[in-house]
């Protein structure tokens, strides 16, 4: 299957599950709540698919996936008759109103609990968290970590994988100070280790490199897959299979080994001796320049695989019973909440770039590579997506759920309704924010296709 297939499915399926839990949450809980609903609409723009429900409510789709809405009844929109007016929302108490618009943002981190809860029931399946050479200088290197060795805890806290180890991580880079590591060593003895965060970078995009943390790959020599036309690996007359012994002489051990070194030497002619079907070849490799952020590296235009089997020592799996899993989604459902609405605080510091902010196609080839890769990982991608979508939404910014809540709470503290002139230029500046937001996701998007 093409891969903008899975792109553009994936996203259509993730967005339109999101939206729709969204959105359920404003219309459940206004029905609770005697608040009358005119129209649920799943996407925007002119409807291609409505019917009325025997209760009134005009259900219908729309053919732009990417949101939808909920329209109450209300008086500030269209002439409401007498006998149904104690069911438009601008005539409800405050915390009726607030409760409707905090439902939407609440129904996300709902559905993310239900997702990890099945993630975890399924089963996890990932590599334990065993440590490759740590470059010298990097955080890592001077804690005295070494190849090979497995990280089994961070503050207490049992690993079992390397995604573990990395949410982990990036939840103690926002702590700063020092991380206190159990580190099983070679010798097969657990050991205590310190990790000094003092001068390591909270970006992910410079974290993992500052902190020296890679996975340990066996070693094999690396086999090109998936050469990219017109690209040095393809000029050059490699295929799909060849298995790269060495380049210039030096042995390739790892596809980390060939990536670093290819990565060093841009534009470099370079001999690289191959293995194809059991017989030795050799071929004289142009390496491509790349320019990124200023800085300048080589390219082979080829991807990168090991035997299968190599790894199997190295597999962990995480599953939970029914019962456990409910408190452990719960827990994860926090913890990625807490950790994305930090993230966006430290984007406000400019500690984290705002390069980490993406828009649309970006999640959609996030969307399209993890339905590609299984069920698990899919609803792991729709689960950190809804819970971004609840803490956006419950940000204190105009035409946003908590914009909206803020409002309200004034108005609650007031006594009395907030003037017009006041919430239209509260919407402006949301307008505004949001725009500007929107433009920067989608700028990012280009630059990182570019």
């Amino acid at each position: 299957m093409p891969e903008i297939v899975w792109q553009v499915g994936g996203f259509i399926v993730a967005i339109s599950v999101l939206v729709c839990f969204h959105e359920l949450g404003h219309y459940w809980v206004a029905r609770r709540l005697g608040v009358k609903v005119l129209r649920f609409s799943l996407g925007w723009g002119k409807p291609f698919k409505t019917f009325r429900a025997r209760d009134g409510v005009e259900w219908s789709i729309a053919p732009y996936p990417i949101g939808g809405y909920v329209k109450l009844l209300d008086e500030r929109e269209g002439p409401v008759p007498a006998h149904e007016r104690h069911m438009a929302f601008n005539n409800q108490s405050v915390p009726v109103r607030m409760a409707i618009l905090a439902a939407g943002p609440i129904f996300n981190f709902m559905l993310a609990i239900a997702l990890y809860w099945a993630i975890f029931v399924v089963g996890v399946q990932g590599i334990k968290p065993v440590i490759g050479e740590p470059p010298a200088g990097s955080a890592a290197a001077s804690a005295g970590l070494k190849a090979g060795e497995q990280i089994l805890s961070i503050k207490d806290e049992t690993i079992d994988t390397w995604a573990e180890l990395s949410t982990d991580l990036i939840e103690g880079s926002l702590d700063g100070g020092r991380l206190e590591l159990t580190v099983k060593g070679l010798d097969g003895l657990p050991r205590e280790v310190h990790l000094d965060l003092a001068r390591v970078r909270v970006d992910p995009e410079f974290l993992f490199d500052d902190l020296g943390l890679v996975p340990y790959e066996p070693k094999a020599p690396p086999v090109l897959t998936q050469l990219e036309a017109g690209m040095p690996a393809e000029v050059a007359g490699l295929r799909e299979g060849d298995r790269l012994i060495s380049i210039d002489g030096e042995t390739m051990t790892s596809p980390r080994a060939l990536v670093q070194f290819v990565r060093k030497h841009p534009g470099a002619i370079v001999k690289v001796q191959a293995e194809r079907n059991g017989t030795p070849i050799e071929r004289t490799v142009v390496l491509a320049r790349v320019e990124n952020d200023g800085q300048v590296t080589g390219r082979l235009g080829a991807g990168l695989a090991t035997p299968p089997d190599l790894w199997q020592d190295l597999r962990a799996e995480r599953r939970l019973n029914a019962l456990d899993a409910v408190p452990a989604a719960v827990a994860q459902t926090w913890r990625m909440s807490w950790m994305t609405l930090r993230m966006l605080g430290r984007m406000v510091t400019g500690d984290v770039s705002v390069k980490n902010v993406s828009g649309p196609i970006s999640i959609a080839q996030v969307a399209g590579d993890s339905a590609q890769i299984g069920l698990v990982s899919f609803l792991s991608f729709m689960a950190i997506v809804s819970i971004s979508l609840g803490v956006l939404n419950l940000l204190p910014v105009p035409m946003l759920d908590g914009g909206h809540l803020l409002l309200y709470a004034i108005e609650g503290v007031k006594g009395r309704p907030l003037s017009e002139r006041f919430v239209a230029a509260s919407q402006y500046i949301g307008f505004a924010f949001i725009g500007t937001l929107m433009v920067l996701a989608f700028y990012n998007d280009i630059m990182r296709l570019i």
